[in-house]
């Protein structure tokens, strides 16, 4: 008898039990739990891309039930110290935007996932050769491209006509001679740019595409050299000259832009998305404003500055990791998101899309930048350095540059302090 009341009693519980668990399945906020997550963080695309990362998200979850995305936007002023963070304490996200200047991330040893253990040659062969290169560590792959840009030179070509000038600088040689033809003819300013540490990147850049490594395989300074010394000596007999403004110790990229945008210089170098704005803020100087390519040196290498992706070596999901990076990165994604942005792609199959390779007699002049933009891809390359204090580095050479172009110091003593200071950090 004892066993067959407890027996009942048994029975009624579990038949409770049963019960309640499916009213409490009824009755979740969350009847459909997805078990696997995917996190991966960008570098400041909210708001303005909030929608097309949604939809994309939503896409991606559709063609692969049981999978959800959390996508975490962060700031540019934060995103180097929040990946470093991660690193540290061992809480990467899945999938991470790297972008160039974070390039010394990579070499975090055990950090990321060395793509060429999952990856097939058919896959990556899809990619633009220069820009996966761009993307590996001594011939390893720990990140793919996503996307990238390119300077151009934007040029007044009436400032040209008024200087006598045929046609626009292609080398640093030919820059220095036109800046003095257009200030001798003109009284303005052929260009700008920045000796600031906050300013742009164009004077760091200039060393290697004048042929001069700013650092050595052991992270030692590499540009204490006649080559390099000659350098120092390029842009400070510029400003001797007085061929450049004296806001260029002070004053950032913005500087440079409104200077041209009211006519003071005759070019500007940024990317091609510059076109629209100068002509939506000055319509007369938009009108008579003409792309050309990237001025360069005997080097010939030409400033790249690439977006991609790194997979955490932590992961627990590097399959459904890589399959949501390819899927950002694929023909139909890159050639929505680079219209959208107005930026340039990784892959082989979008860069031949026409919408950067033809530009008819009659196109605008932003569709014309836009295809000489993507014309320099093949022979460009991340011209900065990977190392952590990347910032520092452009520091103390700007620094040492300004004090030089002020009379403080010699072009010697100069670039030997530079060097000096980078080896002792």
């Amino acid at each position: 008898m004892f066993i067959i009341v407890k027996w009942k009693r048994f029975r009624t519980f579990a038949i409770l039990g049963l019960i309640l668990t499916f009213l409490i399945a009824c009755n979740s906020p969350y009847p459909n739990l997805k078990t696997k997550e995917i996190e991966f963080w960008t570098i400041q695309l909210q708001p303005q891309f909030t929608n097309y990362f949604n939809q994309l998200i939503a896409d991606f979850e559709a063609d692969n039930p049981g999978v959800s995305v959390r996508w975490v936007d962060v700031s540019w002023s934060e995103m180097e110290s929040k990946i470093e963070n991660a690193i540290l304490t061992e809480t990467l996200p899945d999938v991470v935007n790297l972008n160039s200047s974070f390039a010394h991330l990579l070499t975090r040893p055990n950090t990321w996932l060395n793509l060429d253990t999952i990856l097939s040659d058919s896959v990556r062969n899809e990619y633009l050769s220069n820009l996966w290169q761009a993307s590996q560590i001594n011939g390893k792959s720990f990140a793919i491209p996503w996307y990238c840009t390119t300077n151009i030179t934007i040029y007044n070509s009436e400032l040209f006509k008024q200087a006598e000038v045929d046609e626009p600088p292609t080398n640093y040689t030919e820059l220095a001679k036109v800046a003095k033809q257009i200030k001798e003819k003109t009284d303005k300013y052929a260009f700008f740019v920045s000796f600031s540490p906050q300013g742009g990147n164009e004077v760091l850049e200039s060393f290697g595409k004048m042929g001069v490594e700013l650092i050595d395989v052991d992270g030692k300074a590499a540009f204490n050299t006649p080559v390099g010394e000659a350098i120092f000596k390029y842009w400070i007999d510029l400003y001797k000259e007085g061929l450049l403004p004296e806001e260029v110790l002070t004053q950032g990229i913005q500087a440079g832009e409104d200077l041209y945008q009211t006519g003071e210089t005759a070019m500007v170098f940024s990317g091609p998305e510059l076109i629209e704005t100068i002509s939506e803020n000055t319509p007369e100087i938009g009108k008579v404003s003409h792309p050309t390519s990237q001025i360069t040196g005997k080097s010939n290498k030409k400033n790249i500055v690439l977006m991609n992706f790194a997979i955490s070596s932590k992961t627990k999901l590097p399959e459904l990791a890589l399959k949501f990076v390819l899927f950002i990165t694929n023909y139909q994604n890159q050639m929505a998101f680079t219209q959208e942005n107005n930026v340039l792609p990784s892959t082989t199959k979008t860069l031949e899309n026409s919408y950067f390779q033809d530009i008819s007699s009659n196109a605008y002049t932003q569709d014309r930048a836009r295809v000489i933009s993507a014309s320099q891809i093949f022979e460009s390359e991340v011209l900065l350095p990977r190392v952590k204090n990347l910032d520092k580095l452009k520091k103390i050479i700007y620094q040492n540059l300004q004090v030089t172009m002020l009379g403080e110091k010699t072009i010697e003593q100069a670039i030997a302090d530079a060097a000096s200071e980078w080896n002792q950090l």
